[in-house]
């Protein structure tokens, strides 16, 4: 583990030397027995070093010194104890594996092998040929060159050179070539240097009879052999090759295949031995080795070694990754070797070791990783002695306790603020989970513990020591309501973030590991503690708090609203919360904090008000700095309610209302305030063009103000309050006290914002008026669009300047206004009685212009706006009243052509007619076929009808007179059945208002004729007008049935205009003439 995160009893600090005392781990006797037994571990080192090893004994002899912090005098002494010691015995375990392609001796061409093997103190010139590097060699280094004398074999055998009673023997193995034996021998031997290692591979030879060979025979090499073993002395062994090695060419520890060596060069290829070697020590004449096993001796040395590692390691501000140095490795690989340690003891050692030193100094648990794999994969129980065992049994327990002590303690011990904590607690709850696994632990440990359940109660224990020991630590030196409550506040804090780190963090490792919820345990454990403490704390709040007090009480209700609602977090579970309803200790405050709001942002905006100058804060903007504030101050209070969040529908409905009150208090507030800060800025400064400036910025705000209070039923979500009070309170009461309450406030700013509009209007409809009046009024002889510059000048200026300052919405009011009392200037100037046709041009062009400046583009009012029934009204007129008599002449045939169409009565009859143009001609020829249903005018009861027929108007056709058909006596459906033709081009049949007029007249003796009724057909629609060729045939022309009808009585507008136009003699004679029709009509009003 990283140090750099804790330090437990036992770890050294940062800033002592790594090279300081260690007897603190054992006494100083056992420092100095165990240093002497690894000097002489040096001294009496065996082998060649290997190539990762340290070779040099003076750099070992200094390592050793700093890690058993001896200095000078104490090393010198006890390094010549050592040297008076006796040397130790010297071994080598040799270690016969098996042999392969060896030569087959016998008839049937196998062999039955056998070694015989043994130590040579004397100096032999040959050495040694190992295999070449194949596919079955382990060797990794290139082997020694032969000797350069291939041919002088080595003739002496084992028997030859070493003394019967040093030689070993392998047993026999029958009929093979490829013999595994796996046979262990420990040579001694004087001197490394001289020493030799010989060994001879024969072929076992027993007595048998030529019968039996023959029997035997498989081939010629087979007959051969007979013959060879006949001249041979009968149970004679045959030499197989040999293998010589000099020990000082050997490592510590040595695994190989070798070549057997010939003594002849007939057979040159005898095939390949494995040997194992290790060189090792027996009676060694250390204190150590003579009083303790050297198992426990090298858990000693190890844990000593690793120790000063890991300080090493830490005086560096490293952690350590588990990894020894170069001279740590090489003393421990030493020793293991001289002392005959099997891998399985090694690890046991380590483990000891290891898991010892992790209590004290706190090293990365991964380390213990590999020992746990280890002892699992090799473990035997019956390797260990009874005090073995126990002593591996004490440290499974002594390391679980002490991890789940480490895991207790865990938000100290493995804080995020120091690098790579997480790892660390991952990695030992790792170790833990694998070791309670392990055989070694269930076997030996015979009150397996339920590893989850330990580390749960550690983590409620743990938990709970953590809390009292921050509210401990956050208590206030002042004992009063207002710094608990901020103290608490803290404490909920220094919670909630607990929780969050356990959530976030930790969580998913307790989960992997041990398939327990960390965040779950925390919670409930905290969450009691939390509402046990505060409710504690709030029984000596009284109602009359102070408002200091009721300040801190509100951060700790929101701080326990964001603890409770973590619960979300939780699996599901039963039974309530001890936080379920903590807002009712709060009941008491809440009318101060709702107090405290209101105070806050009225202050707000009254300041806001005072520093307000009225002028747009932003270049985008059409507001001023107050609104900014303002909506700020709405924001605060909306954030109080969600704040709050209170649970109780009833109640929280009641706060609803105090804030919705508040909110409308505040806009009325600010709205009289701004209007009265626009007025005094006025007076101060006496400019009229700057004080309707701050009138759009005052009817900006007031319309911003507005939308902030629109906002606020989404804004509060009364959509979910009206869901959650639904069984409590009758939606119309809601509707009654909350939606009337905003509805009455907006309508009072809406109010307000037309009232400043109206004034702005108000200053611009004098000067619409006054342009209007003059352009009306003026005599002058320009044309229409020259005399209505000067009106458009002013009022493009004029309102180019109010839609820079005011905001759309504002804008489109104004010209709203704007436009009804334009509406209403020119309808006046159009009602004065004046002739003058061309003084209604300049007013009709005014209003053409005056709707396309108010239109803009589209971005002013829209056409549905502006053309209201006045406009449309007042638009008819002008155009009437700006036209020529004989434009209105043809507007007022047009009229009666429509009223024509428009007619489904028959009430005074109908005529029959067929008309056809015939564009060869520029003729028009009609059909008149008959009448019906005339009413009777004579006193008989009936009439004397006759049909006239004139083209209108007069001054389209002045050449073409009247045609009249025959007179039918007595006749109310009189049968006419007689044809005219008139004369006229196409293009006048198209003009506006050109008609044919069927007058039926009651024809009388002894006075004026009177009037049956008229009829208009169109002469636009006329079969044939649009026809390159004459219709043939007139039958196949479609009759035409047209209903009579009679002129009213008061006439129109078209004929009192003309009328009024007295100088104008053809307007006259026409209005004359359509006056005495009226006389004759039958229509009443």
């Amino acid at each position: 583990m990283d140090a750099a995160s804790e330090t437990p009893v036992g770890t050294l600090p940062r800033d002592e030397s790594p090279e300081m005392d260690l007897s603190h781990r054992f006494s100083k006797r056992e420092l100095a027995l165990l240093y002497e037994e690894v000097l002489y571990t040096i001294r009496h080192r065996l082998g060649k070093p290997e190539h990762h090893h340290v070779a040099d004994a003076q750099e070992l002899y200094a390592y050793v010194q700093k890690a058993f912090g001896m200095d000078e005098e104490e090393h010198s002494i006890i390094m010549q104890q050592v040297k008076e010691l006796e040397s130790p015995i010297f071994c080598l375990k040799a270690t016969v594996k098996e042999a392969k392609g060896i030569l087959g001796k016998d008839v049937s061409g196998f062999s039955d092998p056998y070694c015989l093997l043994g130590i040579c103190e004397k100096p032999e010139r040959t050495p040694p040929r190992p295999v070449r590097p194949g596919p079955y060699s382990i060797e990794a280094k290139s082997q020694e060159p032969a000797h350069h004398d291939h041919k002088k074999r080595m003739k002496a055998v084992v028997k030859d050179l070493v003394p019967e009673d040093q030689i070993h023997r392998t047993q026999v193995i029958s009929q093979t070539l490829n013999p595994a034996w796996d046979e262990t021998f420990i040579l001694e031997f004087e001197d490394m240097e001289t020493a030799s290692f010989h060994l001879d591979m024969w072929d076992s030879d027993v007595v048998e009879s030529v019968r039996h060979k023959l029997g035997e025979l498989t081939d010629l090499h087979g007959l051969k052999r007979i013959f060879k073993d006949a001249r041979k002395d009968k149970g004679q062994d045959d030499f197989l090759g040999n293998v010589v090695l000099h020990l000082k060419d050997l490592h510590c520890w040595d695994d190989r295949w070798y070549q057997l060596e010939p003594r002849t060069e007939t057979y040159p290829n005898r095939g390949q031995c494995h040997l194992q070697f290790l060189l090792t020590h027996k009676k060694r004449a250390t204190t150590c080795s003579r009083t303790q096993p050297s198992y426990t001796i090298h858990r000693h040395l190890l844990q000593q070694l690793v120790s000063y590692e890991i300080l090493q390691h830490q005086a560096g501000s490293i952690a350590w990754d588990g990894e020894l140095s170069r001279h740590a490795s090489t003393v421990l690989y030493l020793h293991a070797t001289q002392k005959d340690l099997s891998d399985f003891h090694q690890v046991m050692a380590q483990w000891l070791a290891y898991s010892k030193l992790y209590q004290s100094l706190e090293f990365n648990s991964n380390c213990l990783l590999h020992q746990i794999t280890s002892i699992e994969y090799q473990w035997v129980q019956e390797r260990l002695r009874p005090e073995q065992k126990a002593e591996l049994a004490e440290s499974f327990q002594s390391l679980l306790t002490y991890g789940v002590s480490l895991i207790r303690r865990y938000r100290i011990i493995f804080p995020l603020s120091v690098p790579r904590s997480t790892e660390r607690l991952q990695s030992l709850l790792r170790v833990l989970v694998q070791m309670c696994k392990m055989k070694a632990f269930h076997e030996l440990c015979t009150l397996s513990p339920d590893l989850p359940q330990m580390v749960s109660t550690a983590l409620k224990s743990g938990t709970t020591e953590w809390f009292h020991m921050k509210k401990q630590h956050l208590k206030p030196m002042v004992k009063s309501m207002e710094e608990n409550g901020k103290a608490l506040s803290r404490l909920l804090l220094e919670v909630i973030g607990d929780l969050q780190q356990c959530q976030k963090i930790w969580n998913k490792f307790f989960i992997n590991t041990l398939k327990l919820n960390l965040f779950s345990i925390a919670y409930l454990e905290l969450e009691h503690l939390v509402a046990e403490h505060v409710q504690e704390q709030l029984r000596e709040v009284d109602s009359s708090m102070s408002k200091p007090t009721a300040e801190s009480l509100f951060q700790l209700y929101m701080n326990l609203q964001e603890l409770y609602q973590m619960k979300d977090f939780l699996p599901k579970r039963d039974g309530p919360l001890a936080l379920s309803n903590f807002h009712q200790w709060f009941k008491e405050a809440v009318p101060q904090w709702l107090q405290k709001a209101y105070t806050i942002a009225l202050e707000r905006a009254q300041r806001a008000v005072q520093m307000d100058q009225l002028t747009p804060f932003g270049e985008h903007n059409k507001h001023s700095t107050s609104t900014v504030d303002l909506s700020t101050c709405y924001a605060q209070i909306v954030k109080t309610w969600q704040q709050l969040n209170w649970p109780d529908p009833e109640e929280a409905f009641m706060i609803m209302v105090k804030l919705v009150e508040d909110m409308c208090k505040i806009a009325l507030m600010y709205c009289r305030l701004i209007k009265e800060r626009a007025e005094t800025l006025s007076l101060s400064e006496q400019n009229e063009g700057e004080a309707a400036n701050r009138l759009c910025i005052v009817v900006n705000n007031i319309k911003q103000l507005r939308l902030l209070i629109q906002k606020l039923p989404l804004q509060l979500n009364w959509a979910q309050l009206e869901q959650r009070t639904g069984a409590i309170i009758d939606r119309q009461q809601i509707q009654h006290t909350l939606h009337n309450q905003l509805d009455s406030t907006d309508s009072c700013l809406d109010h307000e914002v037309r009232d400043v509009v109206k004034a702005l209007a108000t200053k611009l409809e004098k000067g619409i008026a006054r342009h209007i009046q003059e352009l009306s009024s003026s005599n002058d002889t320009r044309e229409p669009e020259d005399s209505i510059i000067p009106l458009m000048k002013f009022l493009e200026s004029e309102l180019q300047y109010l839609n820079e300052h005011l905001v759309q919405e504002n804008f489109k009011s104004l010209l709203t206004l704007l436009w009804h009392h334009t509406l209403t200037v020119l309808s006046a100037a159009a009602g004065q009685q004046v002739t003058s046709a061309q003084r209604y041009k300049k007013l009709h062009c005014a209003l053409k212009s005056l709707e396309l400046c108010f239109y803009g583009e589209g971005c002013g009012l829209s056409l549905e706006t502006l053309h209201t029934a006045a406009f449309l009204s007042l638009e008819t007129h002008l155009a009437l009243c700006s036209s020529t008599s004989r434009k209105l002449i043809q507007k007022y045939f047009s009229n009666r052509i429509q009223q024509q169409r428009d007619t489904r009565s028959e009430k005074y009859g109908a005529v029959t007619i067929k008309a056809v143009y015939r564009p060869s001609e520029q003729k028009l020829r009609v059909e008149v076929l008959n009448a019906v249903n005339l009413i009777p005018l004579d006193s008989n009861g009936s009439s004397d009808p006759f049909v006239q027929l004139t083209l209108e108007p007069r001054h389209e056709f002045p050449e073409v007179v009247a045609r009249t058909t025959q007179c039918k006596r007595n006749e109310l459906h009189p049968l006419f059945d007689e044809a005219f033709d008139f004369l006229i081009p196409p293009e006048k049949c198209r003009q506006e208002g050109a008609c044919l007029l069927l007058t039926v007249f009651d024809y009388d003796t002894l006075g004026a004729n009177d009037l049956e009724g008229e009829a208009f057909f169109p002469l636009c629609h006329l079969p044939g007008l649009d026809d390159n060729e004459d219709q043939a045939d007139m039958g196949r022309v479609p009759q035409t049935r047209l209903p009579l009808t009679h002129p009213k009585p008061t006439g129109d507008e078209i004929l009192r205009l003309l009328e009024s136009r007295k100088g104008d003699k053809e307007a006259q004679a026409f209005v004359k003439l359509r006056k005495q029709r009226a006389k004759q009509s039958k229509e009443t009003e």
